[in-house]
């Protein structure tokens, strides 16, 4: 009685020895102010002292998709025949930035915040979800860049750019997509503060998986049946991003691939979330 009666008087109580499976969605919600705080934080941190601000956003995929297709659209023939090729790899260099923003930033979070985790408690699992958070916030702009380009090109004339009933798929691929990064950004989190030389490693290969995306070339290129195809096939990335292209181009495409990302996404944010919650009573004692 004098336990119950003592846990009663505090808004949080720390228990030890909580299994390493159990998730305390109550208690991530009771620190939702501070999880407000974070994104605001995160936000303030990318945009202070810049002059461009938040046009960063809009400015960095499309110098990038612009590049691509100068370099691989008109020179190396490689993007789709009868689509912009400006359009063609802004399609793809959207959802491609935030896959790797996402991943790339959550990384690292724990590190980051080691000075604010090693002084007082909060869920740690709310540093990286703030972090995805105002990473969304980035590609929503990014989104909405892309469409007001299209419309260029549509009321131009260049480009007969039309939005299909499938627009409406946006939103589930684009959690697809989130769930996707995020799983692998917490089992990297979780890893990293042990295992620096991740970080290192994680930037090299992103780059070495976007070559194994179909972002610089459509998939209809590689033939069917050939060893490469399979192997770009077992990246669940791939065809995420052949899903954006159909939305924002409404480009045919057969719905049932993304069966395979979505069981490596539910896999990758299982695992994430059991190695994190495994490792985050030491992050204290190591970052």
């Amino acid at each position: 009685m004098d336990k119950e009666r003592d846990e009663q008087q505090w808004d949080v109580v720390i228990a030890p020895s909580q299994p390493w499976w159990r998730m305390d969605f109550e208690e991530l919600w009771h620190f939702r102010d501070l999880l407000i705080l974070l994104v605001r934080r995160d936000l303030l941190a990318v945009y202070k002292q810049t002059i461009l601000g938040p046009l960063w956003q809009i400015v960095q995929p499309l110098l990038t998709s612009f590049m691509f297709a100068m370099i691989f659209g008109l020179l190396a023939r490689m993007s789709q025949v009868g689509i912009p090729p400006l359009l063609f790899y802004l399609s793809a260099v959207v959802p491609w930035t935030f896959f790797s923003n996402i991943i790339s930033r959550t990384s690292q979070t724990l590190v980051w915040n080691s000075t604010l985790m090693t002084k007082v408690y909060f869920p740690r699992l709310l540093a990286p979800i703030a972090t995805t958070i105002s990473t969304m916030l980035s590609f929503v702009i990014q989104i909405i860049s892309f469409f007001i380009i299209a419309l260029i090109y549509r009321l131009s004339g260049a480009y007969g750019w039309t939005l299909g009933p499938s627009i409406f798929l946006i939103f589930p691929l684009s959690l697809l997509l989130v769930l996707l990064a995020f799983g692998l950004g917490i089992l990297v989190a979780a890893l990293t503060t042990k295992f620096r030389d991740l970080g290192f490693l994680l930037t090299f290969g992103l780059q070495l998986l976007m070559y194994m995306s179909p972002v610089i070339f459509p998939l209809s290129m590689v033939p069917v049946g050939s060893k490469l195809r399979l192997v770009i096939l077992l990246n669940p990335m791939t065809s995420v991003i052949e899903g954006f292209r159909s939305i924002l181009l409404d480009q045919p495409m057969d719905w049932s691939t993304l069966l395979y990302p979505i069981g490596f996404a539910t896999v990758a944010l299982m695992l994430g979330l059991a190695v994190f919650q495994q490792v985050q009573r030491s992050f204290a004692d190591v970052i």
